[in-house]
């Protein structure tokens, strides 16, 4: 089965489990596009063997072409690009209180970027994480699931405060950089020595930009590590870059 023939099947398997109706595209952009899309709205249950073979295949696929990058020096780095590349014992992901990464098609959310990335797998083991704990994420906590389809080892899911006017305040403050404790004990925990943090609660959560950085910053360089070597800040946009790189 070629590549065509490969996301085809997984795309038929997929409009039929969620009962969409659309015609498949002819493009392998769109092709990717429509799994994307179909990914993201899917129910948390467990899919078939057949369905995880083909979209494994596929998104196997989508990672090298996209390039995998390795941080090789220890110590606190700084890195923009596309956080699902990244080749680290964990990459952070900020997640909502469900934990069940974001239903919306195509969405642009780093929730959403890792989840595609990583595989239906993951919304699966994070459902049944989250049945057992029997309630939401609260705020400053994280949890860890492995990182299935993506370069990174886990993916530790922590929820930021959401800050509807853009001013946190004093309890906000201090929940953001709960985030950043709660990821780095856990990782710890569990022995690993890199981890990757996306800018937590600054999207969609409004968390202004200098701040949460500055919060980031002195909370990890305050943390007592014992395993964690290497922490990298992962940025997407130049203002964060430039934040970043004054502060570290």
């Amino acid at each position: 089965m070629d590549r065509l023939e490969n996301i085809d099947h997984a795309l038929k398997i997929l409009l039929k489990e969620t009962g969409e109706q659309i015609d498949i595209p002819r493009t392998l952009p769109l092709k990717q596009q429509l799994m994307r899309a179909l990914m993201n709205v899917w129910q948390p249950s467990l899919p078939s063997s057949e369905l995880l073979h083909a979209q494994d295949e596929e998104l196997s696929r989508q990672r090298e072409e996209k390039g995998i990058v390795e941080i090789a020096e220890e110590g606190i780095q700084l890195w923009k690009g596309d956080i699902t590349r990244l080749k680290v014992d964990a990459i952070v992901n900020a997640a909502n209180s469900q934990m069940l990464g974001c239903f919306i098609p195509l969405h642009s959310c780093i929730d959403n970027a890792i989840h595609s990335a990583a595989g239906i797998q993951l919304r699966c083991a994070c459902n049944e994480m989250m049945q057992t704990q029997g309630h939401e994420e609260p705020t400053g906590q994280a949890k860890i699931t492995p990182g299935f389809n993506l370069p990174a080892r886990y993916v530790i899911h922590t929820v930021g405060p959401i800050i509807p006017n853009g001013i946190p305040t004093k309890e906000q403050e201090e929940q953001l950089a709960s985030c950043y404790r709660s990821c780095l004990r856990i990782a710890e925990e569990h022995g690993l020595k890199s981890i990757a943090f996306c800018c937590i609660s600054t999207g969609v959560f409004r968390f202004p930009q200098k701040l949460a950085a500055e919060i980031a910053v002195k909370t990890i360089k305050k943390f007592s590590r014992k395993h964690i070597k290497t922490i990298v800040f992962n940025v997407f946009t130049d203002t964060d870059y430039d934040i970043y790189q004054q502060l570290i």
